[in-house]
């Protein structure tokens, strides 16, 4: 019996098909990007934090990073559910790919435009149904661009609806795609998306790949639901903590609007304290499974000087 298709939303399945085979990679920035034809020539993929069986441990970091032929610093990345903090974490990694092209010495000349994608299986952006926002920066009154800057583009798979006749739409459909039918007729659509399917095929009859996509899914999911439980257990414990401390404090001041008061500050204060000790369990958990302190600091929010202080803690 023929087994259905690996999904290219899972993310060992997406590194094996966009990580390692140029043409479908430039196929699809193209599809994405306005850049000139020539940048996707010689095209190449770096990402030293991984390595070929590092999708084995329970959970890493397995978005695709490129430089054009120019130097413009790619990254793309897919995921599945939605994530706290999500615009703040990407424009904190933009950043960081910003920086991490320049070292003492170096001059500023030499820091070329990073450009992060986005791939999400959920709605992020609820002002629009286009499933292709593009964040620049730019001038609000004249609407001039700041050159060679930042730029953050987000799809979202949910928002594509009927066929556009584009080529990002046919990615995006290629996204959703579960049937061996949707990705032959997919597949004639476009050289590049005829080449992913192909990948797609070898890896869904190896036994071995079957089983890594599989174990890849599993950790995430187990991961995901220890995050949420030990963040709604902190930020549920958090919360009573602060409501009883803030009845206390409107009953001893013996007046409605000091319980009022205290009620909202103690609702305020232990949902912030719920929420923060929930993402420093979650934190510490993955720091004993030995992930990577960057891994940490982008599932949870914390900052890395917080992360590198748990750490600490947690080898003495």
């Amino acid at each position: 019996m023929e087994k259905k298709p690996l999904s290219p939303k899972n993310d060992f399945v997406f590194h094996k098909v966009f990580g390692e085979n140029m043409l479908v990679l430039s196929g699809f920035l193209q599809a994405v990007l306005d850049l000139p034809v020539e940048e996707y020539q010689g095209i190449e993929v770096v990402d030293p934090h991984l390595e070929r069986e590092y999708i084995d441990d329970k959970l890493g970091v397995l978005d695709v990073k490129v430089h054009t032929g120019s130097g413009k610093v790619i990254d793309v990345e897919i995921q599945v559910r939605r994530q706290r903090s999500i615009w703040k974490r990407l424009l904190f990694y933009s950043a960081k790919l910003l920086l991490e092209q320049i070292k003492k010495g170096d001059r500023y000349e030499q820091l070329n435009r990073v450009i992060s994608i986005y791939i999400a299986d959920h709605v992020l952006i609820e002002e629009n149904e286009v499933y292709h926002n593009r964040f620049r920066l730019y001038d609000e009154n004249t609407r001039v661009s700041f050159p060679d800057s930042i730029e953050i583009h987000v799809l979202e798979i949910p928002k594509v609806r009927e066929p556009d006749g584009s080529q990002l739409c046919n990615w995006m459909r290629f996204f959703r795609a579960r049937e061996k039918e949707e990705f032959e007729m997919l597949s004639q659509t476009n050289p590049a998306i005829a080449e992913a399917w192909g990948v797609i095929k070898v890896l869904s009859g190896d036994e071995r790949a079957r089983a890594l996509a599989e174990a890849r899914e599993k950790a995430r999911m187990d991961f995901e639901d220890n995050y949420i439980g030990a963040y709604r257990e902190g930020e549920q414990k958090g919360l009573q903590e602060g409501l009883q401390e803030g009845l206390q404090k409107g009953l001893q001041e013996g007046r409605q609007e000091g319980l009022q008061e205290g009620r909202q500050e103690g609702r305020q204060e232990g949902r912030q304290e719920g929420l923060q000790e929930g993402k420093l369990e979650v934190a510490r958990n993955a720091l004993r499974e030995k992930l990577p302190v960057e891994t940490v600091v982008k599932l949870t929010g914390l900052s890395l000087e917080e992360v590198n202080r748990l750490a600490s803690s947690l080898q003495h």
